[in-house]
C-alpha cells in the first residue's frame, strides 16, 4: 500500500492510497487517540467533534463544535459505538459511526488484519464503508438499518439471506497468506489462557479448578477430526452473531458488520459458529437449530439460486462439516472468554462465559464426534476414527 503524507498542524494524516489497487477503499489515517474512559459529555467537544472527526475530514476542520453532535449507538464487551453527525456548511446533515476498540483488546484481535481485509470487504459492498482510521479505532459511514436479534435469525426468510451473503462474502479475496488461522489461534489462546495469573484470589480460585491438559487434549482431537472432512478454505466473518447483522427493511438489504474476528479459516467454521449464535445473549442453546432448520440454511448457502437443487448428498456433508466445527467454535470462544477474564476491564463475568461454552462442548461432543466418523466411514473420506 503506497500512502500520501499530509501533514495539518502537528498531527500526520496520512491518506491511504491503494498502488492501483481497485479492489480496496482507500481511507484517512490520523495518529490521535480516543480516551473512551471519559464519559460522553467530555469525549464530544474534546475528543470527536474538535479533533478527531476535523483532523480525519478537512472539509469539516473549520465547522463549528456546534455544528457536531454524538451518542452513543451500542457499548459491546469489546468495542464501543458512537454515531457523530455533522450539520455542514450546505445545511445537509452527513452522520458517521465511530467505532473505540475496547481496551487490551489487541490481546485477541489482529488490528493490522482486520484492516486489511475491510478494506476489500468493504469494496465487494460488505458493511459499512471505511472512512478513516486512528490509533484505537476507526471512522465508518453510518448504516441506517436495525440490528438483528437472536430471535431474527431462526426467522426462514432472514435465514436464507444470510445464508445467500454468507456464500458472496466467503467468495471475497483478501490479498495475502490464504493459510486458515484457526488452529493456530484456538492455540494461540490456549497458550495465553493456560499461563494467566488474577489478582483477584476469588477468580483465581476458580481458575485454578481448569484442567488445561485436558482442554489441550480436547483441541487436538476436534482438530484431527475436523482435518479429515476436508472443508473448503475461505476469508470467514468467524462471528456472526446477531448483532453483527443490521437490516435494513425499507430497502431490504442485510448488512454484515464488525470484521475484526475475520481470517481465512473453514467453512463449517463460519458456519457452525454462526449456529452457535442462535442461543443469542442468554446463552439458551436450546435454541440451536434443528437439522431441519440447518437444511434450509445450507440449500440457500450453496445454491442461493436455485435451493431447491441441491442435492441430499452435499446437505449431509455440509451438516457434518457445520455441526463438528461447531464445537471447535465452543472451543475457540471459551478459551476467549479466560483471557478476557483477566484482560478486560468491562464488567462482564467472563470465567462463568468460559465454563457455560466449555460445558456445551462436552455436552455435544459425543454426538457430532460420532456423526462425523460415521460419515468419514461410510464416505471413505478418512480412517473413520479420529
Amino acid at each position: 500500500m503506497g500512502a500520501k503524507k499530509i501533514y495539518n498542524g502537528d498531527v500526520d494524516v496520512v491518506e491511504a492510497v491503494e498502488d492501483g489497487d481497485s479492489n480496496a477503499e482507500s481511507y484517512q489515517l490520523s495518529y490521535l487517540s480516543v480516551d473512551h474512559s471519559l464519559p460522553l459529555p467530555a469525549i464530544t467537544p474534546r475528543i470527536i467533534s474538535r479533533e478527531l472527526c476535523k483532523d480525519l475530514f478537512k472539509e469539516w476542520s473549520e465547522l463549528d463544535a456546534s455544528r457536531f453532535s454524538v451518542e452513543t449507538v451500542s457499548g459491546g464487551i469489546t468495542n464501543q459505538l458512537l454515531k457523530v453527525t455533522v450539520k455542514e456548511e450546505s445545511g445537509t446533515s452527513v452522520s458517521v459511526t465511530v467505532r473505540l476498540y475496547g481496551p487490551n483488546t489487541d490481546y485477541v484481535i489482529n488490528r493490522d488484519r482486520e484492516l486489511q481485509a475491510i478494506k476489500y470487504l468493504s469494496a465487494a459492498g460488505f458493511g459499512a464503508k471505511l472512512l478513516g482510521v486512528f490509533k484505537n479505532g476507526m471512522v465508518q459511514s453510518f448504516i441506517h438499518a436495525r440490528t438483528l436479534e437472536p430471535s431474527d435469525l431462526r426467522k426462514p426468510e432472514l435465514a436464507a439471506e444470510i445464508a445467500k451473503q454468507l456464500n458472496k462474502f466467503h467468495k471475497v479475496y483478501i490479498p495475502g497468506s490464504n493459510e486458515p488461522q484457526l488452529w493456530n489461534e484456538i492455540l494461540n489462546f490456549y497458550d495465553k489462557a493456560s499461563t494467566l495469573q488474577f489478582d483477584d484470589t476469588g477468580k483465581q480460585s476458580i481458575y485454578d479448578t481448569i484442567s488445561f491438559q485436558e482442554i489441550h487434549n480436547e483441541i487436538l482431537e476436534i482438530k484431527e477430526l475436523t482435518s479429515l472432512l476436508n472443508a473448503p478454505i475461505v476469508f470467514a466473518h468467524n462471528d456472526l452473531l446477531s448483532g453483527n447483522l443490521m437490516l435494513n427493511e425499507e430497502e431490504g438489504r442485510l448488512y454484515f458488520i464488525d470484521f475484526e474476528y475475520g481470517s481465512y479459516s473453514y467453512r463449517g467454521f463460519d458456519i457452525g459458529n454462526h449456529f452457535n449464535e442462535y442461543a443469542g445473549y442468554d446463552c439458551d442453546y436450546s435454541c440451536y437449530p434443528s437439522k431441519e432448520e440447518q437444511y434450509h440454511f445450507f440449500r440457500h448457502y450453496l445454491q442461493p439460486e436455485k435451493p431447491d437443487e441441491v442435492s441430499q448428498k452435499d446437505l449431509e456433508a455440509l451438516y457434518v462439516e457445520s455441526n463438528t466445527f461447531m464445537l471447535a467454535s465452543h472451543l475457540y470462544w471459551a478459551l476467549w472468554a479466560l483471557i478476557q477474564a483477566r484482560m478486560s476491564p468491562i464488567d462482564f463475568d467472563y470465567l462463568s462465559y468460559f465454563f457455560l461454552r466449555y460445558g456445551e462442548y462436552k455436552k455435544q461432543k459425543e454426538k457430532y464426534c460420532s456423526l462425523a466418523r460415521s460419515f468419514l466411514a461410510r464416505s471413505g473420506l478418512g480412517c473413520g476414527s479420529a
